[in-house]
């Protein structure tokens, strides 16, 4: 055994140790809870996205706060499937892709595979090129030079995978927290109408076919069919429950880590919508569509520490995001066919596309669009997988989805497919 591998045993041990303490009956303090904290941490990069922010950014800046309502409905659709996917992790010890290959028809299975591959790629393209967009904001270098940094410095993060979850979680968590803070002093800064942010949060309203495109265009890009392949390996067997009661109380606090991750990605995500309704919808910034137009149009009006803000939040989020893709294709392969590549080998396969697609001259926005709807393609996979396996006692045990959270998440999830469907159907209709 190496020195990294004992590195590593000894701090997932001990977050282990930790954890078997609170499981077994021990003081719940807000320390004692930190153990559990991170998996859906992790997970919720997937839903501040940088392209979370291009529809955000397009929806505040057309339609104001109107369509801020859709951003908390998506968010709570989130909640629902990530909390469904940790907690097959925990009770199976396989993630969705293992349990993919062991109950599905091989055929099957290798179509399912090939597809959330292409989805991999696809959520990397987007993930790379706004972390590469938001370093040729701040350091003003051409856009290939930000993408071979931005790949340098995904893979300098994502090895520190060989000394633990402990650390990966620390970064990804400490990235967040800089894209909510960086959120948090942007509203501070804009001119916000904060009665109107309220009232759209709650309050269904849809003015005009040009705001049923964008409602959908946020939805497709909030629920991310990686994600929800990651979020059951992230639990997998990270803290290994010794009985039932065990395992049964672990889910409860899993949950509860899923809510606070998920709500805080849906109060980042509210914030970007809001920024944009403050500083562009104005009567003639209303049709700041791009990553890059909106960084220039924020100097005007909110003044360059603001324009700065936001693009230190769109590379902390490109860089979050595009290392939890890169895990979530290793989950995918290794899952499906049981085949491991190396780690550079992976971050260089999902860097290719985004390389060949800038070199060939394509709008970097148009292409976070276009893999905002292959991304909408593939999402019935592990959608609709999930529920099924969910819903198996010979997978599930006791613990089994019943039929009132079953029925909520089938009705989730045709609302979902639905507006994906919709969003594809436009696209390709070039409306």
């Amino acid at each position: 055994m190496n020195d990294t591998t004992v590195l590593r045993s000894k701090l997932d041990t001990t977050t282990e140790e930790a954890a078997w303490k609170v499981l077994a009956g021990g003081p719940r303090s807000p320390k004692s809870l930190l153990p559990f904290v991170g998996p859906a941490v992790v997970a919720s990069v997937a839903y501040i996205d940088p392209g979370n922010v291009a529809t955000n950014v397009q929806g505040g800046a057309a339609y104001g706060y109107q369509l801020l309502w859709v951003v908390l409905l998506a968010n709570l659709v989130a909640m629902l499937f990530q909390g469904l996917s940790a907690r097959l992790g925990i009770v199976t010890g396989r993630n969705l892709a293992e349990l993919c290959r062991d109950h599905l028809p091989r055929p099957l299975v290798v179509a399912m595979w090939l597809i959330s591959e292409v989805a991999a790629m696809a959520t990397d393209l987007a993930e790379f090129i706004g972390a590469s967009i938001a370093l040729t904001m701040l350091l003003h270098v051409p856009l290939l030079a930000s993408m071979a940094a931005t790949g340098v410095a995904t893979y300098a993060i994502l090895t520190m995978q060989a000394h633990g979850f402990r650390p990966l979680e620390r970064v990804i968590g400490g990235l967040v927290a800089l894209i909510g803070a960086s959120y948090l002093v942007e509203l501070l800064i804009a001119p916000l109408d904060w009665s109107a942010a309220v009232y759209h949060s709650v309050v269904p309203e849809l003015s005009g076919g040009g705001a049923v495109t964008l409602a959908v265009g946020i939805v497709g890009a909030t629920v991310m069919p990686h994600a929800i392949f990651l979020h059951s390996s992230l639990t997998q067997d990270r803290i290994r429950p010794r009985d039932e009661a065990e395992r049964r109380r672990l889910i409860g606090l899993s949950n509860w880590e899923v809510i606070g991750a998920l709500a805080m990605a849906g109060v980042i995500n509210l914030a970007m919508l809001a920024l944009a309704a403050a500083g562009f919808h104005d009567g003639v910034h209303e049709g700041v569509a791009e990553l890059a137009d909106a960084y220039r149009t924020l100097v005007p009006l909110l003044g360059r520490g603001a324009a700065v803000l936001f693009a230190i939040a769109l590379l902390a989020s490109g860089l979050s995001s595009s290392v939890v893709g890169t895990m979530a294709g290793q989950v995918i392969m290794q899952g499906f066919v049981g085949f491991r590549i190396p780690l550079l080998v992976r971050r260089l396969v999902t860097m290719v596309p985004a390389f060949v697609v800038i070199g060939w001259g394509v709008d970097p926005t148009h292409a976070l669009v276009l893999s905002q709807v292959v991304l909408s393609l593939v999402l019935p996979v592990p959608m609709v997988a999930l529920l099924l396996l969910s819903r198996r006692r010979a997978v599930m045990g006791s613990f089994a989805m019943g039929a009132g959270v079953g029925l909520l998440a089938c009705g989730a999830a045709v609302v979902t497919l639905g507006l994906d469907a919709v969003l594809v159907a436009q696209f390709l209709g070039g409306g």
